[in-house]
């Protein structure tokens, strides 16, 4: 035969087939859905992103600032130099900084996590860029004014002469005046930009002697890079960069921020693809078992082996193509939902056009294709070895050889994987995690390869549970979900795949919070906790505040402390208003936790990575450059709550411009035999003008991080539901196919008396065994990885292992009910099979 006809033949196919085909492309474009819609969810951010920092360093030639990020800037006296140098023509200071604006209600505007920033206003003859467009009203001219851009306003619903207040860490609360409203290119995500006169923004965000940075304009006499050599030269001490290094830098950074939620949106559509690709191997096999009288009848015409292959791999391709195309329409539509939804939960991200890459088409085209094609070749192979006689007398099944083989190297690969998670459970660190992840590799492999042999077994006995109450028809339920191992097994593996994923972050987010708890409940002493916005902090008004509280006794504040030590970013921890073990349990190995000047006492760990020991000297070099010699007194056992470093109050004032200091918690002791709730209620009304600080008792504050935790495994789970939905859409998938390719078996059992009730009930109680077999072999390994994977990370503050058997309980629950669910359509289906009909169909 040519290949002509064994073409038609397979579009034919195609085509008579609607609903096979219909399902069997939903399983590629649920895969490549995810895909797309990751990569254009990024795009767009991306996109949007540079076109918001494109214009960083408009109209600047030369920027000046300081090398390191959290130093003090640039100092004005560096001004005057800059402004004598031959080429430039002037110079426009930027003074600003972080803050907090009240509405009209009197609460902080929020931002959904965008910046909310101040920045002193220059007239357009002073400024570099374009100048301001005001829509209302006019700049801020004295102390006092402000001038808000548009979504600010709207947000707080503020307007022209409205009094307000803004609170910054150095001031605290400052009331305002709103003397104008400006537009922004750029104005979405819930961004705040607020204009002072330089003065105020100068009093506001600097210590008086530093800028934030300074931008340079030439008088066009030499090129940007020639002047920024120029002004390097006079500045050895700064960091100097053309406009155009200035706004490449920027967009470098974004990009590099941006490439990680890439890797994590593309790591989950890996795994929904991953999901789809055993579907769609699953919806092949079926296929080819189904149509083997059909290809044997082609073989026993004339057609080679090789004819039959390329028919069934055609099919593959068209429905690759087709389920690809539709696959990438329905992740521009993810992607758009993804962005409302994210939106709707006012997380600050900004907005613009979706972006459908060249690249995302070609790459979601590519994967789905191949993946489509490859899932095709097994049983297109098996299809082309099947004797044409003996395809054409009965369906082939699995020969318990090829099942034995699997299952075999299913056990040695379980073996090696359990010596490997359990060998990588017993360390910590990064080596652990990767050999724990080798073996999580291996034991999902073992389960792939041995679940048909499993499935068996296991499905027996759920069968003895579930089945036994219907009687006749539960004993053919189970009987038809063993019948084909391999298809049970490969059904139940998409849901395995999610629902192991689900667990895994479940008990990862249950020991968190476990270990947040216990953490809290042993090291914090004190009766109340005052705290203020992750990325905020709160100001150091908040600590005088709470001192004069009654009741209250003892205000200690935890501060975060930003040095280098031999060249490497540190990070440590300050402790002002009183003594650290008076609020918090610091276990003590060697010297005295008492510390002033130069003073520091570090963790175990950090002593030992660092070979510190008593008396040991540490140099810590400020974000400004200063070194200061301290000297080691104390060696405390690890704490999270701590770090890995502690120094006195006079090296963090230092090392800290006053514009930056801030505390990151409060701690307040009380009087004995104080009333708790007159000392809240004190404490609230203390600190009431400061509008973000929230008062918390201990459990309240465990509650606070808990709620942090569960923010993030939301996120999390949302994108696995993807996951889910497709293992759930792969069950419907299989039992429809099962239907058909059982369509004269219904029939002879309606022959002879099966009632359209009894046919549906069959197929419920099948499916039913199916979710259960995968939704329990799912979570005993997603218990296992989520405990190995927590036992890596006790050195990160996860010393606790906690499994969530609500959660775990209610996914059994949850996957029997899903499968009944799968199974309505296809029960439906297969109730309607006509007897005659289907007896007579050969």
């Amino acid at each position: 035969m040519s290949g002509n006809p064994i073409r038609k033949v397979a579009l034919r196919n195609l085509a008579a087939h609607k609903v096979r085909l219909a399902l069997t492309v939903l399983s590629v474009v649920l895969g490549t859905a995810f895909i797309t819609g990751s990569f254009v969810f990024t795009d767009t951010l991306q996109r949007t992103f540079d076109d918001i920092f494109g214009d960083v360093a408009q109209g600047v030639d030369v920027r000046v600032s300081s090398e390191e990020f959290g130093a003090s800037g640039v100092p004005v006296e560096d001004i005057a130099r800059v402004d004598a140098l031959d080429g430039v023509e002037r110079t426009a200071p930027t003074v600003g900084g972080g803050l907090i604006v009240l509405g009209s209600d009197g609460a902080a505007i929020q931002t959904g996590g965008a910046p909310a920033e101040g920045y002193a206003w220059f007239p357009p003859e002073q400024a570099v860029g374009e100048p301001e467009v005001f829509v209302e009203g006019a700049p801020p001219t004295e102390v006092g004014q402000i001038a808000l851009n548009t979504s600010a306003a709207e947000r707080g619903d503020l307007a022209i002469g409205d009094e307000t207040k803004v609170l910054t860490m150095s001031q605290g609360m400052v009331p305002v005046t709103v003397s104008g409203i400006y537009d922004l290119d750029t104005d979405t995500g819930g961004y705040i930009g607020v204009l002072f006169t330089e003065q105020q923004a100068s009093r506001l965000f600097t210590d008086g002697t530093h800028v934030q940075f300074l931008d340079i304009v030439g008088d066009g006499s030499m090129s940007p890079e020639a002047l920024r050599d120029e002004v390097a030269a006079a500045l050895p001490d700064m960091k100097v960069q053309t406009g155009a290094e200035v706004t490449e830098e920027t967009q470098n950074q974004v990009s590099e921020a941006l490439s990680f939620l890439n890797y994590f949106l593309l790591a989950f559509g890996g795994i929904a693809l991953l999901v789809g690709t055993f579907i769609i191997y699953n919806t092949f096999s079926m296929i080819v078992a189904q149509r083997l009288r059909e290809l044997a009848l082609l073989r026993a015409i004339g057609a080679s082996r090789q004819q039959v292959g390329r028919s069934v791999t055609l099919e593959a391709l068209v429905v690759g193509v087709i389920g690809s195309a539709i696959g990438i329409a329905a992740g521009v539509a993810l992607a758009y939902g993804l962005r409302a939804a994210l939106n709707a939960a006012d997380l600050g991200l900004p907005s613009g056009p979706l972006q459908l890459q060249p690249r995302t088409v070609i790459v979601a085209l590519l994967v789905g294709i191949i993946v489509t094609v490859v899932s095709a070749y097994a049983p297109a192979r098996r299809a082309m070895h099947v004797p044409p006689v003996a395809a054409m007398r009965e369906e082939s099944t699995a020969s318990v050889e090829s099942l034995k083989i699997r299952t075999i190297a299913g056990v040695v690969a379980a073996v090696g994987g359990a010596v490997l998670v359990a060998v990588g459970s017993r360390s910590t660190g990064g080596g652990a995690a990767a050999t724990v992840g080798a073996g999580a590799f291996a034991l999902i492999l073992a389960v792939l390869l041995a679940a048909p042999a499993l499935s068996r077994p296991v499905v027996k006995v759920l069968g003895a549970v579930f089945a036994r109450p219907f009687g006749a028809v539960g004993r053919l339920a189970r009987t038809n979900a063993t019948r084909n191992p391999r298809r049970t097994a490969a059904t139940a593996f998409a849901l395995t795949l999610g629902l192991m994923l689900v667990s895994v972050i479940g008990v990862f987010g249950s020991s968190a919070k476990a270990s947040v708890d216990a953490l809290v409940d042993t090291g914090v002493k004190s009766e109340f906790v005052l705290t203020g916005p992750p990325m905020f902090g709160l100001p150091v008004a908040a600590q005088d505040a709470a001192r004069g509280v009654d009741g209250v006794v003892e205000v200690v504040s935890s501060h975060g402390v930003q040095a280098t030590i031999d060249d490497e970013a540190a990070y440590g921890t300050a402790v002002t208003g009183g003594a650290i073990q008076d609020v918090l349990t610091l276990e003590m190995k060697e010297g005295t936790d008492a510390i002033a000047g130069d003073q520091m006492v570090v963790s175990e760990t950090a002593a030992s990575d660092n070979g510190w020991q008593l008396g040991a000297t540490v140099p810590l070099t400020s974000m400004d450059g200063e070194t200061v010699d301290t000297s080691v007194v104390g060696i405390y056992a690890d704490n999270q709550l701590i770090g890995p470093w502690i120094v006195s109050n006079e090296l963090y004032e230092q090392f800290t411009p006053v514009s930056s200091r801030s505390a990151q918690v409060v701690l307040v002791n009380t009087a004995d035999g104080a009333d708790p709730e007159a000392v809240r209620a004190g404490l609230e009304d203390a600190t009431k003008d400061l509008v973000i600080v929230q008062v918390m008792d201990r459990d309240q504050f465990k509650g606070q991080q808990a709620q942090q935790i569960d923010m993030l495994l939301a996120i999390l789970y949302g994108l696995l539901a993807l996951a889910v939905v497709i293992a759930i859409l792969g069950i419907v998938n299989t039992l429809a196919l099962s239907v058909v390719e059982r369509r004269r078996e219904i029939g002879m059992l309606r022959a002879v008396g099966m009632q359209r009730a009894q046919v549906r009930r069959t197929i419920y109680i099948e499916s039913l065994l199916i979710a259960v077999f995968g939704a329990v072999v799912g979570l005993v390994l997603g218990l296992v990885f989520g405990w190995a994977f927590v036992s890596t990370l006790a050195d990160q503050g996860l010393d606790r292992i906690s499994v969530p058997w609500g959660q775990v309980v209610g996914m059994l629950i949850g996957s029997g009910v899903v499968g009944v669910l799968a199974a309505l359509w296809p029960g439906h289906r297969a109730a309607k099979t006509p007897p005659l009909e289907a007896i007579a169909d050969m």
